[in-house]
This record gives C-alpha cells, structure tokens and sequence, in this order.
C-alpha cells in the first residue's frame, strides 16, 4: 500500500526489507540509531555467543511484518493508505524506550520510577526529535505515540492489535529472529501464513481456522524459546547480576535521574557498562561478569499446580523476599546472597508477551451455513492444557562457595510446597 520506496535494507532474517523517505529519515534519527547499541537479549551472549543482535534490526523487523500485515487483502480493504504507512511507522518505534541492556533496565526503571519501557517509548515519541521529523510528514504525534504501545483509543482497534496482541508483529519477529541469531531453533514458525490469515471480525484482529496448526506451531516455539533462551537459568543469572549492579550504582550514577528525553537517550549498553564498571557499588559485579563467575542456580521447582502459596510466590516481591530471608536463616547465611527468581520479575525479557492468557487469541471459524464466528483457541485447541505451568518455574541463585548449603536450605523451605498435581487455575 506504499507508493514509492526509497531504497532496501538486508536482514538476515527477513531479507530485502524496503523503506520510504519518511521512514529512512526516522531510522536515521538519533532515538532510532541509538538502538544499534542496545542488546535484545542481554545476558544471554553468555550461553550462546551469537546472541549479540540489537534493538535495532528487531525494529525493522517489526516495521517489515507490520507492512505485510497491512498489505494483507482483509486488512487492506478496512484501512486507508495513510492508516497503513502510520502502522509501519509505529511498528518501526514501538521499541524506542527501551533502556539499557532492554528489559534487565526495566527492572531498575520500574522500581524506581514506576515506568515501562512503553512509557518511555511514548515519553520519546512526543518530547524527543522524533515529535518534528513525525509531524512534518503530516501524521498525529499522540496517536503514533499510543498505538506504538497499543493504546490507541476507539476507532479501529485492531490497529493496535497489529502491534501489541497475543499474536502480533512483534512477538512473530521476535521468536524467529531471537531463535536465528542463538541457534536455539525449535521447529519452523511459517510466520507469513499466519499473517495471511490476519483478518478482522467484530473490530479485532483474528487468525483464520486454516492457520491452527501454524498458529499452534508458533506457540510451542514461544515456549520452547522462553525456557531455552529468555529464561536459561545461566542466562538468567547474567541478567541478575546486571540487574543488581543497576541497582547498586543507580544512587551512584542517577540513571534514573534523567529529566529530558537527551538524558535518557544518553544512556545504551556501551555507556552504562562503562559507567558500572568506574562504580565503587557495582565494580565488582562487573568484574565478575567479565571474567564469566556467574550467580549459580541452587535450586529449581517447576509448578503445575496453583494454590494460594504458589500464586503468592510468582505475584508478590514481598512474599519471595520472605522465603529468601528463610532459606537465608536455615543456610546462615545474608539473605543479600539469594536471589528467588521467577518469570514474573520484569528483568526477563518477554515475560508480558509469555505469560498470556490463551483467550486472547481469536480464531474465526465458520458455521454450518457458511457464516464467520469468533472463537477462543483454547476452545478449539487443546495445545494449552499440553502447556499450563510451562513457565511457572522458580529458582533460587547464589554465589558458588555457598551453592550447596542454599541448595539443602531451599529445599527444605521449598520443599513441602505442592508443584505437581491436578492443574487448577
């Protein structure tokens, strides 16, 4: 639905990715090259070494679908042309907020200032360079701003659902590109068959009956990727301790004292590891970092069952801080030196998109007379009773001289706490 490209980017993963004048003047801005120099995923370059890619390309991947979406015949017949080039660009920034080392500096982010990336993704979009290079190509500031995040208001919802949904542009490029650059490939995800089957039923964005097994297919890759990559327990204990020297050194270093959208796009990987590395409070982590002494993981449970015990657990900081000063007093140890780690803490990386709730997924079907109807997957698959309590692990880490005694002291604690039985939820 675009007039004229202005030339063609490679990428690995999708190929030849082509962009517009507007759309090469936002890549070459300074928010939008800024995410050169931030990781997708780090932490976990220490498990799979190729895992170094960036912010970056993942948004020009995202920008890519999105195009295709809009391309699709069944989207292209309810948006105009204007409405499908205002998608790609909010596709293109939907991750321009992102921090350092990307979602191990929401951790920071949210603790001390009750923000998201998102918020921050707006908060650029309407203060930064960005608000005069948007407006004078003609489009509404404050709607690119929202429907980046997907909170644009009314009208077409499913607009934002192209972006932020259970089966969005961001998660499709994500999976395949995530799966690409570590190797940790679990089976083939056909992502544009089931952006040929995007089709809008009832004002929401639906996937076509035709598609299920692709669309099942894509959900098992998800969470084979989530305990594989995002939540590997090595790479998770890279991100903790990245996690904690933040924090360590945030008083320090006032990374979160920034007041204008220059002062937080002053901030990328390169700068604040440099930054923690001359911090008295988080030198030593970083040390540790660089010579690959890593947090060890001295106790894992997977739960399949929810009682009230175990919903506290994954919900409240709280409650696992007082199973970490038990486990700490039976070990004798400081209860500084356990960390209780679950996918719930906002370090990991996707942990919203992960842990979803299978009714978001609307799948169009059709009656014995030919009409459409909405359904949910999980009335038509049983693929998630396969996967319930997936991804409700929890782990306890600490330094490797007191791994074992944390080991015995967790399981004593952790121990009588019910993780497999009739699943209830």
């Amino acid at each position: 639905m675009v007039d004229e490209y202005w030339g063609e980017i490679k990428d690995p993963v999708h190929g030849y990715i082509y962009i517009t004048e507007a759309e090469k003047e936002i890549i070459d801005s300074y928010p939008f090259q800024r995410l050169r120099r931030i990781r997708q995923l780090a932490g976990s370059e220490y498990v799979y070494p190729g895992a170094n890619h960036t912010r970056f390309e993942h948004s020009l991947g995202v920008m890519y679908l999105a195009g295709r979406v809009v391309e699709n015949r069944n989207i292209s017949r309810v948006i105009g042309r204007d409405e499908a080039e205002m998608v790609r660009i909010a596709a293109l920034l939907h991750d321009v907020g992102h921090g350092p080392f990307s979602h191990v500096f929401e951790h920071v982010l949210i603790k001390r200032l009750n923000k998201t990336h998102e918020d921050m993704t707006s908060w650029l979009i309407r203060e930064s360079e960005l608000r005069d290079i948007i407006s004078d190509m003609g489009y509404d500031v404050e709607t690119i701003a929202k429907l980046a995040v997907g909170k644009l208001a009314g009208g077409k919802i499913f607009l934002n659902q192209i972006i932020s949904s259970a089966v969005d542009v961001d998660k499709l490029d994500f999976v395949v590109r995530d799966t690409y650059h570590t190797g940790a490939e679990y089976g083939f995800v056909d992502v544009f068959r089931l952006i040929q089957t995007f089709d809008v039923f009832d004002g929401n964005l639906a996937v076509d009956l035709g598609a299920i097994s692709t669309l099942e297919a894509f959900i098992m890759a998800r969470m084979e990727s989530f305990k594989s990559i995002y939540f590997h327990r090595v790479g998770r204990a890279a991100q903790i301790m990245l996690a904690m020297a933040l924090e360590e050194a945030d008083e320090e270093i006032g990374l979160t004292g920034f007041k204008t959208p220059e002062e937080y796009l002053a901030m990328d990987d390169y700068v604040v590891w440099s930054l923690l590395k001359e911090c008295e409070k988080s030198r030593a982590i970083i040390g540790n970092l660089e010579r690959r002494r890593m947090l060890k993981c001295a106790y894992e449970q997977v739960f399949y069952v929810r009682d009230k015990t175990v919903t506290n657990i994954f919900s409240a900081e709280e409650f696992r801080n007082q199973i970490r000063d038990r486990i700490a007093k039976r070990a004798n140890i400081d209860p500084d030196k356990i960390v209780i780690d679950v996918p719930t803490v906002p370090s990991v990386p996707y942990y919203h998109s992960i842990l979803m709730e299978p009714m978001e997924i609307p799948v169009i079907c059709r009656s014995h007379d030919g009409r459409k109807e909405l359904k949910r997957l999980s009335e038509i698959s049983g693929i998630f009773d396969v996967l319930r309590g997936f991804v409700n692990i929890l782990r306890v880490y600490t330094d490797e001289e007191n791994r074992k005694i944390v080991s015995k002291a967790a399981m004593d604690v952790l121990g009588g706490i019910p993780s497999s039985a009739k699943i209830s939820f």
